[in-house]
């Protein structure tokens, strides 16, 4: 871990910006090829990337028994989490309504799920049964009839979190061949209307290309936590970002602090090897929030939670010394699927909102519209749609 002055922080961070053009280059023949023979293609790619020659559909029989072969200590981590997530989403949900906006004129929403779900769930270094229930809860809370989830060869531990997130299938595949999949739809793998999870740069250049004929949630990079402190325990700060940087050598964990004793006890605990890892000395805790809001990060920890009213940017936030971002990328309820690289500054993370659709409703008694009608019949003219104003006066004949 380094120590940097403000000066150098754009320089720390440009190391972790990979360009997704490469990887496009390497995803989008692949995608092709799936899109033009199926199954056969995705099979063949599992074989060379994977090493993976099963089936390319697992469903609720072998979720199940796969519930069954686990831990049963792991059994209640995946209920207490699965239930805690499940609960968030709930009140996340947005709810139908219809009011009137004037005499005779009433006007609401409702709330319509989407038909299906892909949920993807990396499983290269690590496989991540959190992202099973953190991607799937939320499609399930919102209504979604079909949810799916993909992860390469389908690890015993994913298999149950499928289970315990009531997901319907499990394709035992991933990289660009699993997003191309979902996204077209082969003959065992249903087509999704919306992808969603994380992945590495392969499969995020493989959302991107879709994207323009799926639904999909963001384009997402490596991980990343900004952590601002004047002063706290150097320990825990140490070890919340050594929990983020050992995602991937890519990810970046962040000190914004005023106090040089804090980053060089926090560097003391750290050790150099972590070069992913900086404490960044700022003249003050407002510029710390400046420069934070300006990162907008995945995760922001704060140690004061006084400061939260000064965030317009983050993906998740954090607040005090007993809330460790571990604790939300498992159980704590919100979700942990959160946009990086800036990507904060326009929406914030996966919720059951990505698997909503809000549908807009108008009712007008004939009282109602003859109010509404000299004020259309004057807009629509205005616009030249002689028609619109036209479809108005036709009602008053």
């Amino acid at each position: 871990m380094r120590i940097l002055e403000l000066k150098q922080l754009d320089a720390f961070l440009r190391r972790r910006r990979v360009a997704l053009d490469r990887a496009e280059a390497v995803a989008r023949p692949i995608i092709d090829d799936v899109r033009k023979r199926g199954d056969r293609a995705v099979e063949e790619y599992a074989h060379k990337f994977d090493n993976y020659d099963g089936p390319l559909r697992l469903g609720p029989v072998e979720m199940r028994r796969a519930w069954q072969a686990v831990d049963a200590s792991l059994r209640r981590a995946l209920r207490e989490s699965a239930r805690n997530i499940e609960k968030f989403a709930r009140w996340q949900r947005p709810k139908s309504w219809m009011r009137a906006v004037s005499p005779g004129v009433r006007a609401g929403q409702i709330v319509v799920p989407l038909a299906s779900a892909g949920c993807y769930a990396p499983g290269g270094r690590f496989p991540l049964p959190s992202t099973v229930l953190m991607t799937a809860i939320p499609a399930r809370v919102a209504g979604v009839e079909r949810v799916a989830v993909a992860c390469p060869r389908g690890p015993l531990i994913v298999l149950a979190a499928a289970h315990a997130a009531r997901a319907e299938s499990l394709y035992p595949v991933g990289g660009v061949q699993a997003i191309a999949a979902m996204a077209y739809g082969t003959r065992k793998i249903a087509r999704a209307e919306r992808i969603v999870g994380p992945g590495n740069i392969y499969v995020t250049a493989a959302k991107k290309i879709v994207a323009a004929e799926t639904g999909i949630d963001f384009i997402a990079g490596p991980t990343e936590i900004v952590l601002v402190a004047e002063k706290g325990n150097a320990g825990h700060i140490a070890a919340d970002m050594m929990a983020q940087a050992e995602h991937d050598p890519a990810a970046v964990a962040i000190l914004l602090t005023p106090s040089r004793a804090l980053a060089r006890a926090v560097a003391a605990q750290i050790g150099p090897q972590w070069t992913n890892c900086a404490a960044v000395l700022t003249r003050s805790l407002d510029e710390a929030m400046e420069v934070s809001n300006r990162i907008a990060p995945e995760h922001l920890w704060l140690a004061d939670p006084r400061l939260l009213p000064r965030v317009t940017n983050a993906g998740s936030i954090f607040l005090g010394d007993h809330s460790p971002v571990a604790a939300g990328d498992y159980a704590s309820g919100p979700n942990h699927t959160l946009p990086t690289a800036g990507a904060a500054r326009l929406r914030g993370g996966l919720s059951v909102n990505d698997f909503l659709k809000v549908v807009t409703v108008q009712q007008l008694t004939p009282r109602g519209l003859a109010r509404l009608a000299a004020t259309v019949v004057e807009l629509a003219r205005a616009e030249g749609l002689e028609h619109h104003a036209r479809s108005i006066e036709a009602r008053f004949k």
